[in-house]
């Protein structure tokens, strides 16, 4: 019977890893969470926001095309695709490392107000049940989302991660970007292109 248990989970999994299977034969393994059916097209649904321009806050010149955006980073990149949709050449991020830790004068919690507003919105009732990992997955996978269309064909992503987070982060972003286009880990930095591999999946 023992025997048996173990060779139906080895079946379970090898099917598993078939449905994974890319169109260029790339085995694709998949991270899940409570709450990711909810996210997972969450950016889609997000409205388009019009920038609104601070006279007072402004300077230099207004034809340079510099901006420094204020707003939740999901709208503020939502209402910035429409002017750089394909055209990013590279995008550095630095999120939350998810320790937990709130003493630090950039707060690396993911329990603030605003973020328990959002997961209560977005995720829904499940969000009552997430745990700290969970509700960061939640709020990097739209995200993430958004990001890879503002890359152009040759657009590189780079990312500051800790060891807390470095394990999902990985599967999430080939989830988006392709698992092909990965280039390496250093230290505490994910680096990806995005469309410099031919026929390399891009995006869920």
């Amino acid at each position: 019977m023992e025997n048996n248990f173990y060779v139906c989970n080895l079946l379970l999994f090898a099917r598993k890893c078939i449905n994974n299977f890319d169109k260029q034969g790339y085995a694709m393994p998949t991270l899940d969470w409570i709450g990711k059916k909810a996210v997972v097209n969450h950016h889609r649904q997000v409205p388009f926001h019009l920038l609104k321009k601070r006279e007072d806050l402004s300077c230099g010149d207004p034809e340079s095309g510099n901006l420094l955006v204020q707003a939740d980073n999901l709208l503020a990149l939502k209402a910035l695709l429409p002017y750089y949709a394909g055209q990013v050449k590279c995008i550095y991020i630095d999120p939350p490392y998810n320790t937990g830790n709130e003493g630090w004068v950039y707060n690396d919690n993911v329990n603030s107000p605003e973020m328990k507003a959002w997961l209560g919105k977005a995720v829904g009732k499940e969000a009552e049940d997430l745990t700290r990992h969970d509700k960061w997955l939640c709020m990097m996978y739209p995200r993430l989302s958004l990001l890879q269309e503002f890359l152009c064909d040759d657009g590189v992503i780079i990312v500051s991660i800790d060891d807390n987070e470095v394990a999902s982060l990985r599967m999430i972003m080939d989830e988006i970007f392709g698992p092909r286009n990965f280039i390496t880990t250093r230290q505490k930095h994910l680096i990806r292109r995005l469309k410099s591999c031919p026929g390399c999946p891009m995006s869920v």
